[in-house]
């Protein structure tokens, strides 16, 4: 399974949010010159969010974007399944083989539980602690 921009620039909107909560709205355009983003990219991709209840505008001069719940309350899961739809990696629907059915389910629940277990609250709180795979090359 492949996230697309979509749902990327959308984990991307949502963290900023997630940042600034109890400061007021943020805007779009502040994300997308922070993050060097196309500003109508985000107001394509906030309309989906804000319909699912995920986060609520605030209209004039100063208004922009808050969230609509706690950033505790908001997962991964809940904003990749509204801006890519179902996590799948594959569609088992038509799989004849019973292993590779079984294997492809499994799959998808890995990645749901790792979506689903992670909010708004452990990005913005995420503190590199040197876990992440770096190679050394010797020549």
């Amino acid at each position: 399974m492949k996230i697309s921009t979509k749902g990327r620039y959308g984990l991307t909107i949502m963290m900023e949010l997630a940042a600034k909560n109890g400061e007021g709205p943020t805007s779009l355009k502040s994300i997308a010159e922070k993050h060097r983003l196309s500003e109508h990219y985000l107001e394509q991709l906030i309309a989906p969010l804000r319909n699912a209840g995920l986060v609520k505008s605030i209209r004039g001069a100063y208004g922009g974007y808050i969230l609509s719940k706690n950033a505790e309350e908001i997962t991964a899961g809940h904003i990749i399944r509204v801006l890519e739809g179902p996590i799948s990696p594959v569609d088992f629907t038509e799989e004849d083989d019973p292993a590779k059915r079984d294997l492809w389910i499994r799959i998808r629940d890995a990645i749901a539980e790792v979506l689903d277990s992670t909010t708004l609250a452990n990005l913005i709180e995420f503190h590199d602690e040197g876990k992440t795979d770096n190679y050394m090359f010797y020549i």
